[in-house]
């Protein structure tokens, strides 16, 4: 799929965050685990994936938008994030092995 985003806020989240959202095809594929995003009304669909970007654990936010994925940011995990993300990717793993 293709991606999209904000070029104003891209500039933005390269300044503040050093992470470009260009570089979110570069995520590791076996390593994203995407959950839908409920904690307010968007007016859309909203998800958090989490993944490695190239050896970084990162969380970019995006929308389903005209076929595309529309990114609406990208950071660092933070610890709870962390925590949950290696808590998921663990049980994903032993169900695997079963």
């Amino acid at each position: 799929m293709e991606l999209e985003w904000d070029e104003e806020k891209r500039q933005r989240n390269l300044k503040q965050r050093g992470l470009d959202f260009a570089d979110v095809k570069w995520f590791e594929p076996e390593s994203v685990m995407t959950l839908r995003d409920e904690r307010a009304d968007y007016g859309e669909p909203r998800f958090n994936s989490y993944g490695s970007l190239h050896g970084i654990p990162c969380c970019f936010c995006w929308t389903p938008r005209n076929g595309r994925i529309r990114i609406i940011s990208l950071r660092k995990i933070n610890d709870r994030e962390r925590k949950i993300y290696e808590e998921r990717r663990k049980a994903t793993e032993s169900s695997s092995d079963a």
